[in-house]
């Protein structure tokens, strides 16, 4: 009894799933066609207007072209517009659009052909600006994106054992300035090229150059030593400032100052050598993450002196700033947490990206360095102390 029964409430329930399916439209009749057609070209693509026809049931308008030798693409307008975009063109040049009317009972007018010359593609026109100049250890690639286009920029080189070309991970751009060093390279001569190329899966040809990096290296961290200047923090816990580059990331090696004790948060140290400094990586403490004493703003000061003078260091100023015997090398944003999550409510992928250490660049005309005077402006908690787990430095000694 119970299998008749199931079949008849299933055949019930299919009955009535059908019975609740509206059908668009039963209306066959084809749509006039968009006519008073006008185009306006822009970067990549352009903008289509035009007179709809007078049908009643008209839905959308419907435009297919081709982006480029191999690619289709298709956009719509609804019917609440007289406009239709067209994008992803992958050259400046002239393009044929295809434009139907189309009914609520998906019935095609006849097509209407209109052709279009968009402006230089976005891609390409960060492309042709991008310039190529030696930086440590690797290439820096610069150049404008003023319309802040997404676009990806693509670096090769070439393999000197196989002849072939090895590409990097492609750097994904979508603000004014095109801005990024590749490194890992030794300093002998290297011919890299850079291609960019766009959503639509466009690409620009290869401009090729040779270079010769200039030497990086990590510097020995051996050599260093605490310089204690009379205006440096004081510490709290025990945590040394030897710590902060005795070559551990875990706890207690790191270094902490002392709540309330100093007005400023900083410490100073020597290299042990003349260096041209072209970045660091720094490790923040894990536990309390985004959060705490963790450093949010901080600023990298630099002396070439053999024996640097105390003087007090401003909260906030501009790289290559000189006060006394020290340059500012740089000031620094620590990274916003991944998750996007507020101060203090790191998750794991946050705790993942503090753990393996953020690098930040040196700006490639600072000055040599004997000593470094390690200045926190501002700690994610807010608070008057703070902590920094490990700093290493890479350059060319001298």
């Amino acid at each position: 009894m119970l299998v008749p029964v199931l079949l008849i409430t299933l055949f019930s329930a299919c009955k009535k799933q059908e019975s609740n399916i509206d059908v668009v439209s039963n209306d066959k009749t084809k749509p006039g066609v968009v006519t008073d057609i006008q185009v306006k070209n822009f970067n990549g693509g352009a903008y289509i207007t035009y007179k709809l026809p007078a049908s009643p049931n008209l839905l959308y308008v419907l435009a297919d072209y081709k982006i480029n030798d191999n690619k289709s693409r298709q956009t719509k307008a609804s019917y609440y517009t007289d406009t239709i975009m067209v994008d992803g063109f992958a050259k400046t040049k002239e393009y044929q659009v295809t434009l139907y009317a189309v009914s609520r009972a998906n019935v095609k007018s006849d097509p209407v052909t209109v052709t279009v010359h968009p402006d230089l593609p976005e891609y390409l026109l960060v492309n042709t600006g991008l310039a190529l100049t030696p930086d440590f250890g690797g290439v820096n690639v610069f150049g404008l994106n003023t319309t802040k286009a997404a676009v990806a920029v693509h670096i090769i080189s070439q393999n000197t054992t196989t002849s072939k070309y090895d590409e990097k991970e492609p750097q994904y751009i979508s603000t004014d300035t095109v801005n990024f060093s590749i490194r890992g390279y030794q300093d002998v001569p290297v011919k890299f090229g850079v291609f960019t190329s766009d959503k639509y899966g466009n690409y620009s040809d290869t401009l090729f150059t040779t270079l010769t990096p200039f030497r990086e290296v990590l510097l020995d961290k051996s050599k260093f030593f605490v310089y204690h200047l009379s205006s440096d923090s004081e510490i709290g816990y025990g945590w040394e400032f030897r710590r902060f580059f005795d070559g551990s990331t875990n706890e207690p090696d790191g270094w902490h100052t002392n709540p309330g004790a100093s007005p400023t948060i900083q410490g100073t140290f020597g290299l042990g050598v003349k260096a041209q400094l072209s970045r660091f990586t720094l490790w923040e403490r894990v536990n309390g993450a985004y959060g705490y004493a963790n450093a949010k703003r901080f600023t990298v000061w630099g002396s070439d002196k053999d024996a640097p003078q105390d003087i007090a260091l401003p909260n906030n100023s501009a790289a290559g700033t000189i006060i006394g015997d020290w340059v500012n090398m740089g000031s620094y944003n620590f990274p916003d947490p991944p998750s996007g999550l507020p101060p203090n409510q790191a998750n794991a992928s946050d705790i993942d990206f503090v753990a393996k250490g953020v690098n930040f660049n040196i700006n490639i005309a600072a000055p040599p360095a004997k000593f470094i005077r390690f200045v926190i402006n501002q700690t994610w908690g807010g608070v008057d102390y703070g902590n920094t787990m490990e700093i290493s430095l890479y350059g060319n000694p001298l």
